[in-house]
């Protein structure tokens, strides 16, 4: 999620460099060299206990060395005017959505960074085909927190499970971001959280001590202030993590299944604002989609593409009256579908003491219509879909006997119950949207007679933007857990369940195709991976069920508790001869 503290990344002021040399630089790392960060991070684990977030916190450990007298003052100052919001915190209740007893508890508590283990133990059989790394992204923060928390919140950290041979390895390692950097320096959180903090006037006051500790050189905010914690993506020969309130994580899977963080990528010099988590690799023409949202400045949408060898085309600014929540769109073979949603940013919202992510009842959604290789907003075509929330798009296509553009994806109603307590249960219901580009006028239908909450998942990537029959999602029950997942037939409407079983819960069921010699698959000739953790025995696997049949081929036992997390991607060991 885009957050305020996204307004130190335009640039608006520039610190003086030398301050930056002297205070924020990483200990023995030269600034702005392009490589591998290393940091040990382990030598702080987080033990499994409840988190006590409303006591006084303990103040940064700030290197007297590094600091002038200035500094060291002003850090000072800071650190009391902190522990005076917290204390005066203390007694004022927490929403659910922001409480990290709830937020943080059980298998969403977070791990320590895992070494990668050789030669696991495999029931079953892992099926020749299958030769890469699956890598996995989720929130892992790691430090307590010192206020309120969110799941989105955390630190990203990557999970990679190795196969080669039928031999597996694993691996977990934090996403080395300059925010992760800079607190492990401190020895605590000071980066603010940008849904579990940032409402009300307890907000406001945590972003002018944060942008307090940056104007006098404590932290540096402009080079970064994101998590990377939502998606990856494969592109280009690299390994992207990400979170929509920064660029991209440059990652690394060395050839023992370890994973290195490279560094912030910014396309060579390209990408100058944030990019939404879910950008959109086309299978045939290779290219990437991509959109950025702002919610402080306009223009508050931008789309633009990568060519396959990353070269960026030129943006597209996107009018909107308010900035918006868009955390994933999609396309078709010629076009982009955009979704323009209710839920909304009104900053005005904190001098209220209210959350600034808040549902407009007023607005009507609708979604727009675009050409791939548009140059001006012109040429939108905006059609109204009202009382439209979908979190996830699952795939779009053309039909061009009908002149419409259908979209399947998961209808959240209360549309903002992710982020604001509702009194309501979420439910998530799997729609088709038709949108005709002639009368521009929509139409949405559930797909399924079950009433069940379907949500992260996926269809067959090598055909996105494309008709497809099948999509695997997630079964978010009971919310937000996992209990199983879901292939629907959207054609017909027909699902069949595969179920972890009792007390066994996991995450976004991943779909890699089968690749068949001949290139002529079926849609479902593949396989699902799923991480699963079995709350009775705290114990975790990776299962490989067979997409056509839903028969369990291989189970790998992980040597760590892997924590319910987000999305994730499969590298083929031929496309990492070339990884960069």
């Amino acid at each position: 999620m885009v957050s305020l503290l996204t307004m130190s990344t335009s640039g608006a002021i520039t610190w003086p460099q030398a301050q930056i040399d002297v205070c924020l630089r990483p200990i023995k790392r030269q600034p702005k060299i392009k490589g591998t960060v290393h940091i040990d991070v382990t030598e702080q684990p987080l033990k499994r206990s409840s988190f006590t977030p409303r006591t006084t916190a303990t103040p940064p450990q700030h290197n007297s060395l590094r600091l002038n007298i200035f500094q060291k003052a002003a850090a000072i100052a800071i650190d009391a005017a902190e522990r005076a919001l917290i204390s005066h915190e203390k007694d004022t209740p927490l929403s659910k959505t922001a409480d990290p007893s709830v937020q943080i508890a059980g298998n969403y508590f977070p791990v320590s960074e895992f070494p990668v283990r050789q030669f696991l133990t495999v029931e079953g059989t892992i099926p020749d085909s299958i030769d890469g790394v699956y890598v996995r992204n989720g929130a892992n923060p790691m430090f307590d927190p010192i206020a309120g928390h969110h799941l989105f919140d955390g630190d990203g950290m990557v999970h990679a499970v190795k196969i080669t041979n039928g031999s597996a390895s694993y691996a977990c390692r934090f996403t080395k971001t300059e925010r992760l950097i800079q607190e492990k320096r401190l020895g605590r959180p000071v980066f603010p959280k940008a849904i579990g903090e940032l409402h009300g006037h307890s907000g406001i006051a945590r972003l002018m001590l944060f942008y307090a500790r940056g104007l006098c050189g404590l932290v540096n905010n402009q080079n970064g202030v994101g998590v990377a914690n939502a998606g990856l993506v494969y592109f280009n020969n690299r390994l992207l993590a990400m979170s929509e309130d920064d660029i991209p994580y440059q990652l690394r899977i060395t050839q023992t299944g370890d994973l290195e963080t490279v560094g912030r990528y910014d396309f060579e010099g390209q990408l100058k604002s944030t990019m939404i988590a879910h950008p959109k690799l086309d299978p045939v023409t290779k290219e990437l989609h991509a959109l950025s949202y702002d919610v402080v400045r306009k223009p508050y949408l931008k789309y633009f593409r990568f060519s396959p060898d990353g070269v960026k085309s030129p943006e597209v600014e996107i009018p909107l009256e308010t900035p918006t929540m868009i955390h994933d769109f999609a396309i078709t073979e010629n076009f982009v579908v955009i979704p323009d949603q209710q839920v909304v940013f009104k900053l005005g919202e904190m001098m209220a003491g209210n959350s600034p992510v808040v549902f407009d009842g007023d607005k009507v959604s609708r979604l727009g219509i675009m050409p791939k290789d548009a140059t001006e907003a012109s040429e939108i075509i905006w059609v109204d879909s009202p009382e439209t929330f979908c979190f996830h798009l699952w795939n779009a296509w053309e039909s061009p006997e009908t002149e419409e553009v259908v979209v399947i994806g998961s209808c959240m109603s209360p549309a903002d119950s992710i982020f604001n307590e509702r009194d309501e249960s979420l439910k998530s219901v799997l729609t088709e949207i038709r949108i005709n580009l002639r009368t521009r006028e929509s139409t949405r239908r559930g797909l399924l007679d079950d009433e069940v909450n379907l949500e992260i998942g996926m269809v067959n990537r090598n055909r996105l933007g494309r008709k497809t029959r099948f999509a695997f999602l997630a079964i978010a029950d009971p919310w937000p857990k996992v209990s199983g997942f879901a292939k629907v037939d959207l054609f017909t409407g027909e699902i069949k369940k595969y179920v972890y079983g009792s007390e066994k819960y996991g995450g976004e069921p991943f779909f890699l195709p089968s690749g068949a010699v001949d290139g002529r698959e079926n849609e479902d000739d593949g396989y699902i991976f799923c991480h699963v953790h079995d709350e009775e025995k705290e114990s975790s696997v990776l299962q490989i069920v067979n997409a056509v049949n839903l028969k369990l081929e291989a189970t790998i036992k992980l040597p760590s508790r892997v924590p319910y997390g987000f999305h994730g991607t499969f590298v083929d060991s031929s496309e990492l001869v070339d990884q960069v």
